[in-house]
């Protein structure tokens, strides 16, 4: 029997927004959430400030989970698994574990939301020695720093004086597999440059690029600021290794503006790193029969291939960093698109019956 319910599956912003979305559409909305929370990376990774208007991370999620959890049209489940899924559209089945407990849920279309997880830098870039050295951190660990207002070398817990940022940390790198650009890192990064500033106005902030690509108004209002407003200072270069040196962490790579060796220390190296597939955009593909792309991510476009929350299977619409790369715009945008996606197919298959 056909059903009238969007399953939504993952509750970071593109889940949130999805299922807000599908509710002022008139519709059913079931969000599930492998986590005890909602709110996805953000949440979990405890972000700063975004990109995005330059807001707290934790008000903009705390605004987009209160709209999911005061809507009578949609029902939350945390600690949720998916274990096992069939169907076609309009009557998919799922059988799901919650709580500890089997639970199976009859639904008419799908909506898959589960994000990316962050590059791991000591996987296989061992140069940067990241377990190696406390001093190495990520833009993850920088975020956390910066939420605290307490942005301190690991090592002695003291303010640095000169920081380095390594862009493209496990993107743009055949090596690895992952050849793609993550899209966000060198705006993220340059956001998190202007914040050392503003809260450690003495240090001196470093970006090391093989490429700067801000896209949309970044441009404007991230790069250019960085530099003039807040004097971090930009080198085309590419970084071969970090060692140790006295207290200090010594970086080795090559000046590519001037063509020469280049060697700086620094207190504190940030690795700018890159979006993959989280572990359950993985699962979740397999789990559903969704076809994946080379790199892991779920192949959007659909039949036609121009449909960007299209996947493989009829039914199942895609939103988010689950297709690939996205900032919190393109999040927010195609979980509003599969939402009214989902919601047509749905009404469809109700009025075939």
């Amino acid at each position: 029997m056909a059903s009238d319910k969007v399953l939504i599956i993952g509750a970071g912003p593109a889940g949130l927004e999805a299922a807000r979305s599908v509710a002022e559409l008139g519709g059913e909305a079931i969000l599930l959430e492998q986590r005890e929370r909602l709110g996805g990376t953000p949440d979990r990774e405890r972000y700063a400030k975004l990109t995005h208007h330059w807001r707290d991370a934790s008000d903009v999620i705390e605004e987009m989970i209160q709209a999911v959890s005061n809507n009578p049209r949609i029902e939350v489940k945390t600690q949720a698994e998916i274990k096992a899924f069939s169907g076609s559209v309009g009557n998919f089945e799922v059988q799901l574990e919650v709580d500890g407990a089997p639970e199976t849920l009859q639904v008419g279309a799908v909506i898959v939301a589960t994000g990316f997880q962050h590059f791991d830098p000591g996987r296989a870039t061992q140069s940067y020695n990241y377990y190696t050295f406390p001093d190495v951190i990520t833009l993850t660990d920088l975020e956390k720093m910066l939420r605290e207002h307490n942005v301190v070398r690991p090592s002695n817990g003291q303010p640095p004086k000169k920081v380095a940022f390594i862009q493209c940390v496990g993107s743009r790198d055949r090596r690895l597999g992952n050849e793609y650009c993550s899209k966000v890192c060198c705006g993220v990064a340059s956001k998190q440059a202007i914040e050392i500033r503003q809260q450690l106005p003495d240090a001196r902030v470093f970006i090391f690029y093989i490429d700067m690509r801000m896209y949309g108004y970044w441009e404007n209002e991230i790069y250019w600021p960085a530099q003039e407003k807040y004097k971090v200072n930009y080198v085309k270069g590419v970084i071969s290794e970090i060692l140790q040196k006295g207290d200090q962490l010594l970086i080795r790579g090559e000046d590519t503006t001037m063509g020469r060796p280049m060697e700086v220390t620094m207190d504190l190296v940030v690795l700018s790193v890159g979006m993959e597939p989280s572990a359950g955009t993985r699962a979740v593909a397999q789990m559903l029969g969704l076809r994946q792309n080379p790199y892991g991510f779920i192949e959007a476009g659909g039949a036609g291939g121009v449909d960007p929350v299209a996947t493989s299977r009829e039914g199942v619409f895609v939103a988010g960093a689950a297709a690939g790369p996205a900032d919190l715009n393109d999040s927010i945008s195609s979980a509003g698109l599969a939402a009214a996606r989902a919601v047509a197919v749905v009404r469809k298959a109700l009025a075939l019956v």
